[in-house]
């Protein structure tokens, strides 16, 4: 397993595009919990986080618990997803919650639960496959 360091490092190498936005609060090989930082270009109008906003970070959060489990790779990718919206997300800040469920030696399946910072029930769930070498 890599650290947190490691990890910061990587992410600020190579999506250097994301740090601004994203916070790992949690990091270990079972307990990931990563912040989106919400500001006014991730509302849609009526004051809602936007959709694509929650995919990126679910995308995003489930790519780091991968890292946290195989190591740095740079292949590794997103093959499928699915995401129920559950509830309108408050504009605050969001919390990701991924957790892979298999590993195998080509893909890693897996969830990723989404919640407001004000609300401990989920506003998005989403469903990966992941193709790594």
């Amino acid at each position: 397993m890599i650290d947190l360091d490691e990890i910061n490092d990587f992410l600020s190498t190579e999506f250097s595009q994301i740090k601004d936005d994203y916070e790992i609060l949690e990091f270990s090989s079972d307990n990931i919990s990563i912040l989106n930082r919400i500001s006014q270009k991730h509302l849609r109008p009526g004051g809602t986080v936007s959709g694509p906003t929650m995919f990126a970070l679910a995308d995003v959060s489930f790519y780091i618990a991968i890292l946290a489990n195989i190591g740095v790779q740079k292949y590794v990718v997103t093959t499928n997803c699915n995401i129920d919206f559950l509830r309108k997300p408050s504009p605050v800040n969001l919390i990701a919650k991924p957790k892979i469920i298999k590993l195998g030696k080509s893909l890693i399946v897996g969830d990723v639960f989404i919640y407001s910072e004000d609300n401990n029930e989920p506003v998005a769930r989403a469903n990966f496959t992941y193709s790594y070498k």
